[in-house]
């Protein structure tokens, strides 16, 4: 098969996207000496990432046009006409009239139920152009049951051209054992002994407005470790940023903004514990790399966070402020809790693998060619 794959998002710092499909690159690589891939890339550094890695991968990169929608939509199909392919492989958008099979990965509609959490112009664009991709598409990806059921309902999609393959976190995420790179974590961030960790792009459904109301509310009772919130400032912010002054605890909650990839495993490892209280999730990584390094678990109990954390964690309701807050208390008062979850978050996370999606997803490719 010749399969072509949109990585555009990678260097881009778009969290889950870019988590998703470098992975996914890494591990179709790894298993699949086969096929021929071509990834289109618009990043220098993405160039440089993958340029000459593998002998059956090849990198071309997307240029040419100021307008990230005329590039979009007008070169990738310039490009397959130059160079023909079997699968265009994208993640929610495939540009019309695409000259080969599409297979999309659509992760979650969030855009369809909470238009209120993205900027106009983008949940426009996205409802009219994600919705005629999965119409298009020769089969459809997503990474968990929630989100498959969600696309079939609202899409009114044939069940049996959506298959769920579950995500996974990366292998190096694994509790840090090294003394000096803690030390050098511990000395970037200028972390103290105990601190509360939140991981994942600023943006409103990470529900960041309810977490930080939460944590001012415990903050009333008792003296808190302070809260760090890691992630890339993506769009409606704002009011994430205000909630901290808002509620009168600017000194005690930090957004460190973009963390490079290489600081997590160690940020994870010496955090107190985890906080994801996001209220929509297609699947919810970060949890998964929480467990994976040891550190405890406090997720939202909507959508498919259930499916990922399981047992592992405490679920709290992502609109009830004091669900959430009573949550953090609980945890910092029980480390018999901590610990329990802390062994029960490592069993949890051997049931997700990279390698396995990534074989999943290369069946998928074989059946559409079959089809």
């Amino acid at each position: 098969m010749r399969i072509a794959i949109d990585a555009h998002t990678v260097g881009t710092q778009l969290a889950g996207n870019v988590t998703y499909i470098t992975n996914m690159i890494e591990c179709l690589a790894e298993i699949d000496q086969k096929n021929e891939y071509t990834l289109y890339v618009t990043e220098p550094a993405a160039f440089k990432l993958y340029d000459g890695r593998w002998p059956n991968f090849k990198v071309r990169r997307i240029v040419g046009y100021k307008s990230r929608i005329l590039r979009f939509f007008l070169s990738f199909n310039a490009q397959l006409r130059l160079h023909p392919a079997d699968i265009f492989f994208v993640q929610f958008n495939a540009p019309p009239f695409t000259p080969c099979k599409i297979v999309t990965s659509i992760h979650d509609l969030s855009f369809e139920h909470l238009p209120e959490t993205f900027k106009w112009h983008s949940q426009k664009q996205m409802k009219i152009t994600i919705r005629r991709t999965a119409r298009d598409a020769a089969h459809i990806v997503t990474c968990s049951e929630y989100s498959r059921q969600d696309i079939i309902d609202t899409y009114k999609i044939a069940p049996d051209k959506i298959t769920t393959i579950p995500l996974a976190a990366a292998d190096w995420f694994r509790p840090v054992t090294d003394e000096a790179e803690l030390n050098r974590i511990r000395h970037k961030y200028d972390l103290p002994d105990d601190f509360l960790l939140g991981v994942g792009s600023v943006q409103p459904r990470k529900n960041l407005v309810r977490l930080i109301e939460a944590y001012s509310m415990l903050s009333d009772k008792r003296d808190l470790p302070p809260l760090i919130l890691v992630g890339k400032k993506a769009w409606l912010y704002q009011d994430s940023l205000k909630a901290a002054v808002e509620h009168g605890v600017e000194d005690k909650v930090r957004f460190t903004d973009f963390v490079p990839d290489e600081d997590l495993p160690g940020l994870y490892t010496l955090s107190t514990c985890f906080v994801y209280p996001s209220f929509f999730e297609g699947f919810g990584i970060p949890p998964l790399e929480a467990m994976q390094c040891g550190s405890p678990v406090i997720a939202g109990d909507r959508t498919s966070l259930p499916e990922v954390v399981g047992d592992a964690g405490i679920l709290v309701d992502p609109f009830d402020v004091t669900s959430i807050s009573d949550a953090i208390e609980r945890m910092l008062n029980d480390v018999g809790l901590r610990d329990e979850l802390r062994q029960k978050g490592f069993e949890r996370a051997k049931r997700f693998s990279w390698l396995r999606s990534a074989r999943e997803t290369l069946d998928v490719f074989e059946k559409v060619m079959n089809d």
